[in-house]
């Protein structure tokens, strides 16, 4: 791939249109149970999925492209165009400076959540193969600045690998997985052998097993009820990315790493400065009970440097986070179209984050990391 500008942003989101299940599953044997968008009592729109709304704030996550990033659009006419027409995403990419960019789902969830919840396994296996399928034909198919990312049903496990061969074979480049799938239902802890054909496939077709900080709400902290909604926006903004600070300490101890030493995990929407403590205390601890700890030849954070990846894209921290994460151990994202975005001004906080940082390595955490990883 051609860089124009020096940037592969591997944290961007795909606003999914009205049509993307409604025109790939049948309607006679799944009816209103298809993702489909329901106007409701007060004139605003929702998302239902299997007869349930989903907790979205607005009809779509859309906030970097509106005129008030506090508000979501309630209705699909407020949507704006570069979160859901991949030629004007193309168009918002050049305007902030980003060569390709990764994509996550929305209303499927950050990580595929809204359909691991399903307890019908059939209408999880064919809402997933439409997000994947529109995927590839709606936007990979229009540019390859846009890198796909497969979701996948997260049990049974035979579905998960069969759907990840299946996805990558048409062109996928990433598998997103809920990070702790036991809270969306009743399926094994993450840890389990039961998942050992995950990481194996993901390991031999090399390509990049994917956890989105906010897949389960659970590991953050709840909003009072009294909050504001613009404050409520704000402490999930706060929260979410450090929610994966228990997700990447139990990688970093779960012997998943040491078993597959080939597989790549990426955190995404991470941020950077707490990564650095987890890594000292995960170390830390791991001298501390060396003896009790069988099997392990490795330091967690040598584990970490080997194959595991941190994303930032507003932290000032960079420059020192940078000497404890790895500069091959970071990548940069936009969030576009997220609230949280940098976009349109992501060159500027570039400028800021990377100030007195020599150019190669700026290259490497900007786009070289990402490109080696994507094969791009």
């Amino acid at each position: 791939m051609e860089l124009k500008y020096g940037l592969i942003s591997v944290d961007d989101h795909v606003q999914e249109h009205p049509e993307v299940w409604t025109q790939r599953l049948s309607r006679p044997r799944w009816g209103d149970r298809i993702p489909h968008i329901a106007t409701q009592p007060d004139g605003t729109e929702c998302w239902m999925v299997d007869d349930v709304k989903l907790p979205m704030s607005g009809v779509a996550s859309a906030g970097a492209a509106m005129s008030d990033r506090t508000h979501e659009p309630q209705r699909w006419s407020e949507v704006p165009k570069v979160a859901y027409d991949s030629t004007a995403r193309l168009q918002a990419m050049d305007v902030d400076g980003v060569d390709a960019s990764v994509l996550y789902p929305t209303v499927a969830g950050l990580a595929g959540e809204t359909f691991g919840r399903l307890t019908d396994p059939e209408l999880e296996l064919a809402c997933v193969q439409a997000y994947n399928d529109w995927l590839i034909e709606e936007w990979a198919s229009t540019s390859p600045r846009f890198i796909p990312q497969c979701i996948v049903p997260i049990f049974p496990i035979e579905a998960t690998v069969q759907e990840i061969q299946r996805a990558v074979k048409k062109g996928h480049k990433g598998v997103i997985f809920p990070a702790i799938p036991m809270h969306l239902r009743d399926v094994p802890h993450i840890n389990e052998p039961v998942y050992d054909p995950l990481w194996a496939t993901c390991q031999d077709l090399a390509v990049p097993v994917c956890f989105h900080a906010g897949s389960s709400t659970r590991v953050q902290f709840p909003a009072y009820k009294d909050l504001s909604p613009g404050l409520a926006a704000a402490l999930s903004a706060l929260t979410r990315p450090v929610s994966s600070v228990q997700v990447v300490a139990n990688f970093l101890y779960s012997r998943i790493l040491m078993r597959y030493p080939t597989l790549k995990v990426v955190f995404a929407e991470s941020s950077l400065a707490w990564g650095a403590y987890e890594l000292e205390t995960a170390d830390h601890q791991f001298e501390r009970q060396r003896l009790h700890l069988e099997g392990y030849d490795m330091k967690p954070s040598e584990m970490f440097h080997r194959q595991c990846y941190m994303t930032g894209w507003y932290d000032r921290s960079a420059i020192e986070a940078r000497h404890y994460l790895g500069v091959d151990n970071i990548l940069w994202e936009t969030n576009f179209p997220q609230a949280t975005s940098t976009w349109p001004t992501t060159r500027d906080r570039i400028a800021q984050s990377f100030q007195g940082v020599p150019e190669d390595e700026r290259a490497k955490m900007l786009w070289g990391n990402a490109a080696q990883l994507y094969k791009l």
